[in-house]
């Protein structure tokens, strides 16, 4: 006898290259987020890209033509924060890093120190610059954590 499955239907699907490409919805991405929508189901957009913040990502999906809730984004910034968060609550870091990285960080309560930080978080940026690295390596000699938002190799 096979036992009688409840099931409940809830969507998490990447956003870079699956609804769009830079500033370009990709065919099929605005018919998946109605279905999503009007059918009542629960979703989450992911990317991997930390320079942006939850309200970044609604903007430039308002942009694209789709009005997606604040809430329905998670970026490995705020996955990294909560990490942090949970290895050492109010820690002190150094990050190389756009404004979504640096604002989840301080939303759980990190500060930010560029003499004795717990950690080096390191994320996606437009401005990497010889002087940030040499500091960041010069930090992690010094004892503190290295930690990258993002292993992705074309970063």
């Amino acid at each position: 006898m096979i036992p009688e499955v409840v099931t409940k239907q809830a969507f998490i699907c990447d956003m870079d290259g699956v609804l769009y490409h830079g500033n370009r919805l990709l065919p099929g991405a605005a018919e998946f987020i109605t279905w999503l929508q009007k059918n009542n189901k629960k979703y989450l957009l992911l990317t991997n890209n930390s320079m942006y913040s939850r309200r970044d990502l609604h903007q430039k999906m308002l942009r694209l033509g789709l009005t997606i809730p604040e809430g329905n984004f998670y970026t490995s910034a705020l996955a990294t924060a909560k990490f942090l968060s949970s290895q050492q609550p109010n820690a002190k870091v150094y990050v190389i890093g756009e404004p979504g990285l640096a604002n989840a960080l301080y939303e759980v309560g990190c500060s930010m120190d560029e003499h004795s930080p717990d950690y080096v978080v390191v994320g996606e940026t437009k401005s990497y610059s010889y002087e940030k690295i040499i500091k960041a390596v010069s930090l992690v000699f010094k004892g503190a954590r290295l930690i990258g938002t993002n292993p992705d190799l074309t970063g």
